[in-house]
């Protein structure tokens, strides 16, 4: 292990050679500038784990070395100040302007390499934190999802652009499809990555529980309220709520909603005052919220707020191309999560997976590959053990009398009917976004993703 590097900034002579001895005698290695300026360049080049810099240099002081360097490491790397004894005020600055810490002079040894010691721990720990953080950003990132299809090449695209952005977004699609993924990859491909992350599903709690949960309560608001409560929106300060299941919010709940979204502000139950929240609000539904809008369910306010950025999530039938790739990583994870090893996978087995209509989307994959790999008797998956119950996606009648081709799957079917009628109509995209009951910049879009020569 290599020992930790130290960067002294000190115009003195005499001190900086007394600093670089007794550094070195406490075992780290150290290298020494005579100016701010350049300190500030010698740690631009070779950086430190810890920054001793003087607070009276002959160009800058002390305090603006610090901003230099934390503008060059976000902060990350720990800056001791050193001033001369006595002077409370210099010291009290230094620490209001970020220092990790300061030293009076003439310097105390064992208050030296104790001081050092705590900023090297920070700053280990500081890139522990970091490496944690960027494991977790990973892990969640829309680049590491499986998309061979067209519609979800798509999403993939939305969701990457969408989380540069602070506008909220209501996320639909089925049960299954991966809606909290989705949410996630906003929250970890976008600004607000290092901010907490707060999931509610609004479809788990009764209508006074969840107000509590969403805005949290004040002691003795009701009856079980022994102390006060920091609801959904204060503890993801900073960061992003995920609201699944929006369209089971209660009218209550909707109006409370409405209005954190017109004012930034939220009140506790039980509450006197308001206070502002900083939180970027993700939602997500399965439900027709256009349907219950029109019964009187929903809030079209809301909705207009919440849907300020749409995505939707295809359903997994709709995206046949993924299924294989989706399967071969559930089978890794399950070898790993369950000891088991897996040799061979027939083909007949994926093919089975793919001719299936998968009604319970993804989770409903997942389960099914951990299943197969956990009760294989042996080393290879068998087709004939496949347990598929639910509805075969190959030739499924179809309202009106007409049945889907045998053995195309959905997306050959969209492309050639997409085909036929751009035929029909001479190329005209206007009238056939019209027939087809999509838009231009939609049928612009698919001509693009499968290649049509128009």
């Amino acid at each position: 292990m290599s020992r930790p590097r130290l960067l002294i900034v000190e115009d003195d002579a005499d001190n900086g050679r007394s600093l670089l001895e007794a550094i070195g005698d406490l075992g780290y290695d150290a290298e020494l500038a005579a100016t701010g300026g350049a300190g500030v360049e010698a740690f631009r080049a070779k950086g430190a784990d810890v920054v001793l810099s003087d607070l009276v240099l002959p160009d800058i002081d002390g305090i603006e070395v610090m901003k230099r360097i934390r503008g060059l490491d976000a902060g990350r790397t720990p800056v001791i100040l050193m001033t001369a004894y006595g002077s409370i005020d210099s010291s009290v600055r230094a620490m209001k302007e970020g220092a990790y810490d300061y030293l009076q002079k003439p310097l105390d040894i064992d208050d030296l390499q104790a001081k050092l010691a705590r900023a090297l721990e920070a700053a280990r720990l500081r890139r522990q934190v970091e490496r944690l953080n960027e494991e977790v950003r990973g892990k969640w990132s829309a680049q590491t999802w499986v998309a061979e299809s067209p519609a979800m090449r798509e999403v993939v695209r939305q969701t990457l652009a969408l989380a540069r952005a602070h506008a909220t977004v209501l996320i639909r699609g089925e049960s299954g499809t991966g809606k909290e993924l989705v949410a996630r990859a906003l929250h970890a491909d976008g600004p607000r990555a290092d901010g907490p992350f707060v999931a509610v599903n609004c479809a788990a709690f009764t209508e006074s529980l969840l107000e509590s949960e969403l805005f949290g309560h004040e002691k003795g608001a009701f009856t079980g309220a022994v102390a006060r409560h920091a609801g959904a929106f204060e503890r993801a300060q900073g960061g992003t709520l995920f609201l699944d299941e929006i369209g089971d919010a209660p009218p209550s709940v909707q109006v409370k909603l409405l209005r954190v979204l017109e004012d930034r502000e939220i009140m506790r139950v039980g509450g006197h005052e308001s206070f502002q929240v900083d939180v970027r609000l993700v939602s997500a539904t399965n439900r027709d919220l256009d349907a219950r809008v029109a019964s009187g369910a929903f809030r079209q306010d809301l909705l207009y707020r919440l849907q300020v950025v749409g995505i939707a999530l295809p359903p997994l039938r709709e995206r046949r191309a993924d299924i294989r790739p989706l399967a071969e990583r559930f089978i890794a994870m399950a070898q790993a999560e369950h000891g088991k090893r897996i040799r061979e996978v027939e083909p007949e087995w994926y093919a089975r997976l793919e001719d299936y209509a998968w009604p319970g989307n993804i989770r409903e994959l997942r389960n099914t590959v951990e299943a197969a790999v956990v009760t294989a008797p042996g080393e290879v998956l068998e087709a004939a053990r496949l347990r598929l119950d639910g509805p075969s996606a190959k030739g499924p009648a179809i309202p009106g009398g007409w049945t889907a081709p045998e053995g195309m799957t959905l997306e050959e079917i969209e492309k050639k009917i997409l085909e036929e009628a751009l035929r029909k109509n001479g190329g005209n995209r206007s009238l056939t976004a019209e027939q087809l009951g999509l838009s231009r910049r939609t049928i612009q879009r698919k001509i693009q993703d499968y290649g049509l020569p128009f």
